[in-house]
């Protein structure tokens, strides 16, 4: 009887076969009431009604309260832990529900050549999707128009399981080892002692880690501020492959591409919008979908053989570069559509949790070093964010048959056990009606590994030659933002940093390295450095003493 409960609880049903209703946010509640209640009726998380919600149970009107108010020690208790911690990185986030469809095709090619992954084999295929938008260094309360790149992170519900595409909108990143990675972050993020973010720390970094060029060529530019999360591209930015039914592999890049067009902004727009709305870009998108505008992206994949290419002058694994578009073109695959709102932003976007290594078969990892590293650090940063059994959540579940041998750990609230599963048995292999392996249907993957572990970086780093033609590719506008944002941040920092950054970018390209220097003189010869307030100190140390000058006295009460 107890598994006849578990299975029907498991396929939507409450214990009595009474049925549920479900909420916005996934979770189904069992529609017993007690005498006198209806489907309205407040109760505490045990289930008993509320007769009083406005106080406290106390010694008199005036109190003292006493210790046995249940109901108060409830609701308080839980309102102490209502925030889960924020993300270290993408704390900023809005998120929206949507649909995939395929076309069927990879360009004008059969996909089946490349990939058995079933989401894309059918035109007209359509996979229910979660997209989670976010800024990466900040807060989950600071303002959306500060640079930083946006992380763009999709799962798909498919038939086999999740697929999550994690990645951000633009197409490279500040570095090409795992390694590294706490580093930047910590560079980005404020001081350990006055707890602001400065431009030389910032700086200080990328001056020691010359393959982050290509990224400051974007960041610094407009394209480090999106105008709105529906008018910006997404890119799976690491290297993946594909793998066919014959488990031959090629190596993949993923783009989004916005049907919307793409828009970004100045330092010194991104700041008037700020003055009025810090969170223009999640209300931008929750808006636009409410009033049936809905955004749309087409998926588009970059196919190269699975070998080294020795005719590139960089290495195909290396995300701090792209793959040229005239010799790997974009081959679109499918169109995404987001169309739904979040009904609770904290179940929905919030405990939304993400993973570079939830893949599905036909999809498969690249030896790309920093995809390794961040295979392991994503989903484990869940596990402690969020809790050990995060995939029970309905925004994280498959929308599948689900059946494990994990048990226990905090906040379990079922059990993946299977119908007619012998519940005593949580292990495999088992001769006693346990859970068995699925049977193989396609050949593995087996590359093929000859070589000496070392710790060495890439053999063809070329750090500044995509960085230097990036800039040469800005529209004057956009080349004139970079200069100024990176005066601006590098204004009040060591000579040390900013004298490295001058040699940095006229290894790039001379024009950036004198027109940067040049600016940096102006700038320390007694003129106001340009750029954001971000990462400029001394217009930051200017607000700070205008708010003290033109603060409005008032008499104490």
């Amino acid at each position: 009887m107890a598994q006849e409960q578990q299975n029907q609880a498991q396929n939507g049903l409450s214990g009595d076969g009474t049925g549920t209703a479900v909420t916005g946010a996934g979770t189904s509640h069992d529609q017993r009431t007690a005498a006198g209640e209806n489907a309205q009726t407040l109760t505490t998380r045990q289930g008993h009604p509320l007769t009083n919600n406005q106080n406290l149970r106390t010694v008199g009107n005036r109190g003292p309260a006493t210790l046995e108010n249940y109901q108060f020690l409830e609701k308080i208790s839980h309102f102490d832990r209502e925030r889960v911690p924020e993300r270290v990185v993408h704390a900023r986030g809005a998120g929206a529900h949507g649909v995939f469809e395929a076309y069927g095709k990879v360009g004008d090619e059969p996909i089946e050549k490349y990939t058995r992954a079933k989401l894309f084999n059918t035109p007209g295929k359509q996979t229910p999707v979660f997209v989670r938008f976010s800024t990466v260094g900040h807060g989950g309360h600071s303002p959306e128009t500060l640079r930083d790149p946006r992380g763009f992170a999709v799962k798909f519900y498919t038939e086999d399981g999740n697929w999550d595409l994690v990645g951000n909108n633009l197409k490279v990143f500040f570095i090409r080892d795992a390694m590294k990675f706490p580093d930047l972050i910590h560079s980005q993020k404020p001081d350990p002692v006055h707890n602001r973010q400065t431009g030389e720390r910032i700086f200080d970094f990328i001056s020691n880690t010359p393959e982050a060029m290509h990224m400051v060529a974007f960041l610094f530019s407009p394209w480090g501020i999106p105008a709105n999360y529906r008018q910006m591209q997404g890119s799976g930015v690491n290297t993946y492959k594909w793998i066919n039914a014959q488990g031959e592999a090629v190596l993949v890049k993923y783009h989004w591409e916005p049907l919307q067009g793409i828009k970004n902004l100045t330092a010194q727009e991104a700041e008037a919008i700020q003055a009025k709305n810090f969170n223009h870009a999640t209300q931008d998108l929750f808006d636009n979908i409410k009033a049936g505008n809905f955004p749309e992206w087409e998926l588009c994949v970059q196919i190269m053989s699975d070998d080294e290419h020795p005719e590139l002058d960089f290495d195909p694994l290396d995300d701090t570069k792209i793959w040229p578009q005239d010799q790997f073109p974009f081959l679109p695959v499918g169109k995404m559509t987001l169309n739904k709102n979040p009904e609770n932003y904290f179940a929905e976007v919030e405990q939304s949790a993400f993973g570079t290594g939830v893949l599905v078969d036909g999809l498969d990892f690249s030896d790309d070093k920093m995809l390794q590293g961040r295979t392991f650090s994503y989903s484990d940063t869940q596990r402690y964010r969020v809790g050990t059994n995060y995939l029970q959540l309905p925004i994280n579940a498959p929308k599948k048959h689900v059946a494990t041998n994990q048990r226990d750990g905090q906040m379990t609230y079922h059990v993946d056990s299977a119908p007619g599963q012998n519940v005593h048995v949580n292990y495999e292999p088992s001769s006693l009606n346990g859970l068995k392996e699925a049977p193989r249907t396609a050949p593995e993957h087996t590359p093929l590994y000859t070589g000496r572990l070392v710790r060495q970086t890439l053999d063809r780093t070329n750090n500044f030659k995509q960085a230097g033609e990036r800039y040469r590719l800005h529209e004057d506008w956009e080349r004139d933002d970079l200069i100024s944002n990176m005066v601006g941040a590098l204004a009040d920092a060591d000579r040390k940093v900013s004298d490295k950054m001058v040699e940095l970018c006229t290894n790039c390209d001379p024009d950036w390295g004198q027109r940067l220097a040049d600016g940096l003189q102006k700038a320390r010869s007694g003129k106001t450095a340009e750029g954001g307030n971000q990462y400029n100190e001394s217009k930051a140390a200017d607000a700070v003493a205008q708010a003290e000058a033109v603060g409005h006295e008032a008499k104490p009460y």
